[in-house]
């Protein structure tokens, strides 16, 4: 009799399996398991989508004014020891101020260049060109700064207006070139083609070096992208893609099909610098 008490029947177990208590129970904590795992992972993705949009933010602004602090600091300690006591507000104040060579060292240039742009102050410059031009090593360091500097900064140089696409570094593969100018001198002579544009290639990450071509005009897609948007997608390595992406894939075909019909788009034509005729 106890035997029979102690031993289940495994008809009464499948008739309770068939009732479906115990196997609803046992349904019903997986659920709850699969459901707290699901939240718990939830949860985690949007702490690390918190802390990824707040590196984000806060990366961009930290490392600017970093570059801005210690730029401010070498200023500072390039000038401040050439201002006199007298003008220096450190002398009269128990804290440094920053910013203060700074300051002085832009009011010196402003002067500088007031004082250069009159005949006094060029008759001097030119004096001192001349001084400089004696010296073997020096003078050639100065001519390359000079007219790196003037490149640069000059608000007369033409600086990048356009930006192009050009099959590089075989047909079917393009590239975002900077266009410069209409190609002069003894390159348009020697390749006596009067339609090369000189274009600049920039390289990832660094649009600061690349390569001079000159490209016949023909062969160059000009962008509506402006250089700023060019620029942003060279460093990023295509990362930062501008609003006009959808629209640069688009010309990209439609090159492609004028390519295999012989013709020149329209848009190349128009955009492009024109050639000048003597």
């Amino acid at each position: 009799m106890s035997n029979k008490e102690g031993h289940k029947d495994p008809a009464s177990a499948s008739e309770r399996d068939k009732s479906g208590q115990p196997h609803e129970h046992s349904a019903s904590l997986a659920k709850l398991t699969e459901s707290s795992n699901g939240s718990g992972t939830h949860a985690g993705a949007r702490l690390r989508n918190y802390f990824l949009t707040g590196l984000i933010v806060v990366g961009p602004v930290g490392i600017t004014l970093y570059v801005v602090w210690w730029f401010i600091n070498l200023i500072d300690a390039w000038v401040k020891p050439l201002v006199p006591a007298i003008y220096n507000p450190d002398t009269y104040l128990h804290f440094p101020i920053p910013g203060i060579g700074l300051l002085f060292a832009i009011i010196g240039l402003t002067i500088i260049g007031a004082l250069t742009a009159n005949l006094f102050g060029r008759t001097l410059l030119s004096y001192g060109e001349m001084m400089v031009g004696r010296m073997p090593v020096v003078r050639n360091v100065y001519r390359a700064l000079k007219q790196i500097f003037e490149t640069v900064l000059s608000q007369s140089s033409n600086s990048f207006q356009q930006v192009g696409l050009i099959e590089y570094p075989r047909q079917g593969l393009y590239a975002i070139v900077f266009v410069s100018k209409q190609t002069k001198g003894e390159v348009s002579e020697i390749v006596a083609d009067d339609t090369l544009v000189s274009v600049f290639l920039p390289t990832t990450p660094n649009p600061t070096s690349g390569y001079l071509l000159f490209v016949p005009k023909q062969d160059v897609v000009i962008l509506d992208m402006s250089v700023e948007d060019a620029a942003k997608m060279v460093i990023s390595a295509g990362l930062v893609e501008p609003e006009g992406q959808a629209k640069l894939q688009a010309l990209a075909e439609e090159r492609r099909s004028k390519r295999a019909r012989g013709a020149t788009p329209v848009h190349d034509r128009e955009k492009l610098p024109e050639t000048e005729t003597s």
